[in-house]
């Protein structure tokens, strides 16, 4: 299989893992047919962050004979922002596609994505679960309010009209998602991207998706898993203070009123 030229990448997708040993193969297997119909340059990006199972040792293996498929890796797991970062500085494509490994968004999510990219002109296109056609399903309710939530608080922080703003599948105009100075080593690059993207007048565009959780099999052992609420909603609400801190505040002042106004309705009924 012979590399594609830099001038001739048409599509570049990136995909951060990090201690996946159980399904990393299959994620491999389904990327792999999820490109498969392609028929224009594309370049897969595997970023390793600094897995500490045999999940790199199981993607050097499983990628061997495709020179479209580059293994990025580095020994000390520094985060996804940093991982996504990683792999968008060794992006050629003119099209650029961040997505879960195991495509937890269904299989035609790259092509979509890519498709929605050339029929709108848009710079940024999301996946968005919370637009119309679009769901969640078999997602642990913990994690499924608390997204929804804070898209919804995200949303009204940013001049975008997205509803999906902490997503990471995503498509891109190669150039502009490069040139942008990205610092964020967690998943609040995310956010960082939404913002240094619309102050550069970057047009956005959605898809209506269906994220699909999919639980360990019976008798498989369970993927650990990085997810930390607080930690999650303390990187949003300072995110929503950044950007617009009349409407953080204002909502503080709402509610402060409305504690008052109860307070004062019951003093007088007393």
């Amino acid at each position: 299989m012979t590399k594609p030229t830099k001038d001739s990448i048409e599509l570049s997708v990136i995909a951060p893992v990090y201690n996946e040993e159980l399904i990393i193969e299959e994620s491999v297997q389904k990327l792999r047919e999820a490109l498969a119909d392609f028929d224009v340059p594309w370049e897969l990006i595997l970023v390793d962050d600094g897995s500490t199972d045999q999940t790199y040792t199981i993607l050097c293996q499983a990628t061997k004979d495709d020179e479209r498929i580059t293994i990025l890796h580095y020994k000390e797991n520094r985060g996804r922002g940093y991982a996504l970062r990683t792999g968008l500085k060794q992006s050629r494509g003119k099209y650029v596609v961040t997505t879960e490994a195991d495509l937890n968004y269904g299989k035609d999510i790259i092509s979509r994505l890519w498709s929605a990219l050339q029929d709108t002109q848009a710079d940024v296109v999301i996946a968005s679960p919370y637009m119309r056609g679009g769901k969640l399903e078999n997602v642990p309710w913990k994690r499924a309010f608390l997204s929804r939530i804070g898209n919804r608080i995200l949303r009204m922080s940013v001049p975008a009209n997205i509803s999906t703003v902490s997503g990471m599948v995503r498509g891109y105009n190669g150039n502009l998602i490069r040139s942008i100075p990205l610092e964020e080593n967690g998943k609040e690059i995310h956010l960082e991207i939404v913002s240094k993207a619309c102050m550069l007048g970057a047009r956005f565009s959605e898809i209506p998706a269906i994220l699909r959780w999919n639980p360990p099999e019976k008798g498989r052992p369970k993927r650990t898993s990085k997810f930390r609420a607080g930690k999650l909603i303390r990187s949003h609400l300072l995110f929503s203070f950044n950007e617009a801190p009349i409407f953080f505040f204002g909502t503080l002042g709402i509610i402060a009123c409305l504690i008052g106004l109860s307070c004062g309705s019951y003093l007088s009924w007393l």
